[in-house]
């Protein structure tokens, strides 16, 4: 057994998992977690809990909290909020100034080091050294601008996704997995680009949760047009619904569609082959 805790640097962030360590916080608590950079100030989101090990939980080893943030820590970091809005404020004024096909997307400020990073977004490569020495100019800092892809600005800003909850990419996922159409198809979803991107414009990343649960299942199922006994007599399969592993069989005595279960209809597709072999169908294709 373990126990683990989950923290946001930004309300409605996304989360990242420690273990407690010497505390127990509650929701809500302003915790130390350790950094690159030092400890750093974050807020409690999920109170700690046990798990029976941090893999079963689907993360790896987990580093303890520091402990809880002081009043002096609460300071640091109101200004270290500060002074990544003013950042902000400067760096749009200046791209505007100068006209450079960018956008802002993100800003992180490092005390110990005195270094701002800004995150941007460009459809096209930027020549941004003027802006760097005007940046460290008037922020008195280190400036080291990164270019972001559509994915990883749709991480930084957040927002909400076709299912109406908070984004994956800016919650709890970790890393990008190849998306393709082909995961859509296989879904029996429209190949619309309306219908299938998220709020990056790419490719919904959940399109990747269930693909191998409908691949296995329509490996394992009867194809359409193929006939199956079912509870209410013969018929031919009209259709297939993967999340309740249901098929629809339209009756051959009535023309009526009825929905069964995958289990009360047949077994899988190993098994009739193996019985159009042995002479023991379980449905037969025409």
């Amino acid at each position: 057994m373990a126990m683990m805790c989950a923290v946001s640097f930004t309300r409605y962030g996304r989360l990242y998992y420690y273990a407690p360590g010497p505390i127990t916080p509650r929701v809500g608590d302003k915790v130390l977690v350790p950094t690159s950079a030092g400890p750093e100030v974050a807020e409690c989101i999920w109170a700690p809990q046990w798990v029976d090990t941090y893999e079963d939980a689907g993360i790896g080893g987990l580093e303890e909290l520091v402990g809880f943030a002081s009043p002096e820590d609460l300071a640091r970091d109101e200004r270290s909020r500060e002074r990544r809005a003013r950042a902000r404020v400067v760096a749009k004024r200046q791209i505007r100034e100068q006209g450079l096909p960018m956008k802002v997307v993100g800003v992180d400020f490092v005390e110990t080091e005195k270094q701002i990073t800004v995150y941007f977004s460009a459809p096209q490569y930027v020549d941004f050294r003027e802006l760097v020495r005007t940046l460290a100019r008037e922020l008195d800092a280190r400036i080291e601008l990164r270019q972001l892809g559509a994915r990883d600005e749709a991480r930084i800003q957040g927002g909400i996704g076709p299912c109406g909850r908070d984004t994956c990419c800016s919650t709890f996922l970790k890393d990008f997995e190849p998306v393709s159409v082909r995961m859509a198809k296989d879904q029996d979803l429209p190949v619309n680009p309306l219908k299938i991107s998220g709020a990056c414009g790419r490719l919904m990343c959940c399109l990747k949760y269930e693909h191998p649960l409908y691949v296995d299942t329509k490996a394992n199922a009867p194809a359409r047009g193929e006939k199956v006994m079912t509870p209410e007599g013969p018929g031919r399969v009209v259709g297939l619904n993967v999340p309740s592993e249901t098929v629809k069989v339209r009756l051959d005595e009535t023309g009526r569609t009825c929905s069964c279960s995958l289990a009360s209809v047949c077994g899988s597709r190993q098994e009739y082959e193996s019985s159009r072999k042995d002479g023991s169908m379980r449905w037969d294709a025409e």
